[in-house]
């Protein structure tokens, strides 16, 4: 098992904060398939099978605009990296690309290549190109300023779910629902490695922040973190959900993964100890989409239920110790407080528009540290918001490990009472319950070799037999 992220904040807290709902956006008239964050943090974008986007000022001076221009179901919709331009794919088997401004957007460049609905849609870091996915079993790649086709990768044998530059934009992995998951050179557009232990189709994969590894997730409830370089498995946390994975996000410390489903809920990953740190049951439905904030402060989530709602983090702003095995994992804390409650109970139903604004964002964050709790966070569907009570659990203690493992201990280090030291204690903990995790990944790799045993000996005997008749 290998731990991700690992580097202090400048800004420690003493102990843990729960992801806090925000607001909640309603507007849309179907189920909302993707959202993404203006980096000015002013505002937020979302996709919808309405055929719609809808944009949302978090301002409570200015209104939400809709925009219509596709076709059909609108699947995928993306910020570049500078906010001067939004994309969007659509079932209509086309790219735009819309020109945001104070009053609302410019008639969007229409891009025509693909013979298939487009699945996804994706921003190069530098904001220059743009992937797009689509069903037709390819990725394309254009160039965002002047909307001309570049380039097309082929070998999907079936629909293509996702796209995703590197950090460099040099590499672009996808998945498919032909059960594999690609890495492909951009610049040259050929392949360059495949991911075949996969059992199901695949539907979304993402760079780390530091361009290292990837998260890969689809219908078989699992989520994979696969290093890129050695094109190894380093972390796999089986049945991560009760239904299909839907996306997955990475804060930009890369010290959390953010993870939606079919099962209603959205779950965060603590990547540095290798367990599951958050689960969020907000959504009145299917959660379709999920989006970090370009500064990790906020994440965004979208439903079948049609609604977006934004999260403040908080979790990523403590720096504490987890201790297999000391209860914290079975807290719960259900985010729905009084107050919040009431403000909900204050809106108007038909009120889509004039909603109160979001906080104002945090200045952004140093890279956070790994945190103390394993909670799940219960959020109550907006009609049914009054009911909710807040019954939040003690705080764990907070105490740091400085390494992610420890060398043998040397004689003297025991205090005087004969009691090894916290700090050394916890890292044995952690030690002994990574190699927990180590001995059910091996498992189950023993039981990916048996099948593809059974597999070859089956194939083997079917040879056997169309030769026997050949003699015959």
């Amino acid at each position: 098992m290998v731990r991700f992220g690992g580097v202090p904040m400048a800004n420690e807290s003493g102990h843990a904060e729960d992801p806090a709902l925000e607001r909640t956006f309603r507007g849309h008239r179907s189920g909302v398939t993707a959202c993404a964050f203006n980096p000015n943090m002013k505002q937020l974008v979302s996709a919808s099978s309405d055929n719609s986007l809808m944009i949302w000022n978090f301002k409570p001076s200015m209104r939400a605009y809709r925009f219509a221009g596709h076709a059909d179901s609108v699947l995928s919709v993306a910020y570049s990296p500078q906010g001067e331009c939004i994309a969007s794919g659509s079932k209509d088997r086309t790219v735009r690309l819309w020109q945001p401004s104070t009053v609302g957007l410019y008639t969007p460049k229409v891009l025509k290549a693909h013979s298939g609905a487009v699945r996804n849609v994706r921003f190069s870091a530098d904001g220059r190109n743009l992937v797009s996915a689509s069903q037709d079993k390819t990725l394309k790649l254009w160039n965002v300023n002047s909307g001309k086709f570049m380039s097309t990768l082929s070998g999907h044998t079936n629909w293509v779910r996702s796209g995703d530059f590197s950090p460099n934009g040099r590499t672009v992995v996808s998945t498919s629902d032909d059960k594999t998951v690609r890495l492909w050179d951009a610049e040259k557009s050929v392949n360059l490695f495949s991911f075949d232990d996969f059992f199901s189709p695949t539907t979304c994969a993402r760079f780390h922040p530091d361009g290292t590894a990837i998260a890969t997730a689809g219908e078989d409830t699992a989520v994979q973190l696969w290093d890129v370089r050695s094109k190894k498995l380093v972390q796999h946390y089986d049945a991560a959900h009760g239904g299909s994975v839907n996306y997955v996000s990475f804060h930009p410390s890369g010290n959390f993964l953010l993870t939606c489903s079919n099962d209603n809920t959205v779950k965060v990953w603590d990547l540095r100890e290798g367990q599951l740190f958050y689960t969020l049951n907000g959504h009145d439905g299917p959660a379709t989409c999920c989006e970090f904030s370009q500064n990790g402060d906020y994440f965004a989530t979208g439903g079948a239920d049609m609604n977006v709602m934004v999260w403040k983090t908080n979790f990523d702003r403590v720096l504490g110790t987890y201790s297999p095995g000391s209860g914290n994992e079975g807290k719960v804390v259900t985010a729905s407080s009084e107050k919040y409650a009431a403000k909900l109970a204050a809106e108007e139903p038909e009120t889509t528009f004039a909603e109160p604004p979001l906080a104002p964002p945090l200045p952004k964050p140093s890279i956070p540290s790994r945190t103390t709790r394993r909670v799940s966070v219960a959020v109550s569907p907006p009609h049914a918001a009054q009911s909710n009570v807040v019954t939040p659990s003690p705080a764990p203690p907070a105490t740091e490990p400085q390494m992610p493992s420890a060398p043998p201990m040397p004689a003297g280090t025991e205090n005087a009472s004969g009691v090894l030291p916290a700090q050394l204690a916890s890292t044995l903990s952690h030690i002994v319950n990574q190699l927990d995790v180590l001995t059910r990944t091996m498992s189950l790799l023993e039981q990916r070799l048996q099948m593809n045993e059974d597999k070859t000996n089956k194939v083997v005997q079917i040879i056997g037999a169309a030769a026997a008749r050949s003699d015959e």
